[in-house]
């Protein structure tokens, strides 16, 4: 047998079953099925002795993983991800354009996120899970749970409306200086709040524009509907652009830039913010958001 990956556990909170513990940890067999097929055929070894479902894991065991020489192993997704905040309940990473955040695909967030964060000393620890979504041509922050307990409890501050999201995007066309766009989304209540911050003429666009936006509600695509039910779609929208307004090669101009919420655990105000495109710049060359 071939020595594959080895991990030392952390300190833990309390003990944990090893079959818990395991989802992860190791780039080859992330599933839960996937240990269990490993320890079926004596693949791992706790402490030099071989692993077992029942084992419990205290902190401090080395954990290798072997692999056969007829073993077919499945090879985890590797994606870099800038990872903004992060502790044992939850983190924020940076989506970039042009990736789903889950799905059927094999190259998603979701797919690449074990491999990026430091798995949770907590007995409730799971693989971790994206709280929310960003359309896939969509930049910007997404908070990501990482125990059983987070993961409840950050459902509960986004159906509860105590996350607020910020987002930027430049907009096709003039607009009022500010307002509130509340027209219905697939039959339900919807509301925008924006902000125009700068304003540069263009040849083609007539009027491009650096909005702010700060959805109060979460609907599909709901700020680009909006905009574009105002007569001022997002610069790079192909679902939804007036005629003659399309741009093509540069993607949506849409960035999901601040989160703010209170931490469910910790209790610790958490505002984190991720500075605009560089797409972004070269049109509004001198704004700056405020770190």
């Amino acid at each position: 047998m071939q020595l594959l990956e080895t991990h030392i556990v952390p300190k833990l909170e309390k003990q944990i079953r090893f079959q818990e513990y395991s989802v992860g940890i190791f780039n080859k067999t992330p599933t839960k099925s996937g240990i269990k097929k490993a320890i079926k055929k004596e693949l791992i070894f706790i402490d030099g002795i071989l692993a077992t479902t029942s084992k419990y894991i205290s902190g401090g065991e080395k954990i290798e993983l072997f692999e056969s020489e007829n073993s077919s192993t499945f090879e985890r997704l590797k994606l870099e991800l800038e990872v903004l905040f992060e502790d044992d309940y939850l983190a924020i990473i940076y989506k970039p354009a042009g990736i789903l955040v889950s799905g059927n695909k094999f190259v998603t967030i979701a797919n690449a996120l074990a491999q990026n964060l430091q798995k949770s000393s907590f007995s409730d620890t799971v693989k971790p899970q994206p709280i929310h979504r960003l359309d896939y041509p969509t930049s910007g922050l997404l908070l990501i749970g990482k125990t059983s307990s987070s993961i409840i409890e950050l459902g509960k501050l986004f159906k509860e409306k105590e996350i607020q999201k910020t987002y930027f995007a430049i907009t096709i066309g003039k607009m009022k200086s500010e307002g509130v766009i509340n027209s219905q989304i697939d039959n339900k209540l919807a509301e925008t709040k924006y902000q125009v911050l700068e304003t540069v003429n263009s040849k083609r666009f007539e009027f491009l524009n650096l909005v702010k936006l700060q959805p109060k509600t979460g609907r599909k695509h709901q700020l680009r509907k909006h905009l574009f039910s105002i007569g001022n779609p997002i610069l790079g929208d192909k679902e939804y652009y007036l005629d003659d307004k399309i741009l093509n090669g540069k993607g949506l101009f849409l960035h999901a830039a601040t989160l703010n919420f209170t931490h469910p655990f910790t209790k610790e105000i958490i505002t984190i913010t991720k500075e605009l495109p560089k797409k972004f710049k070269k049109i509004f060359s001198g704004f700056s958001l405020h770190l």
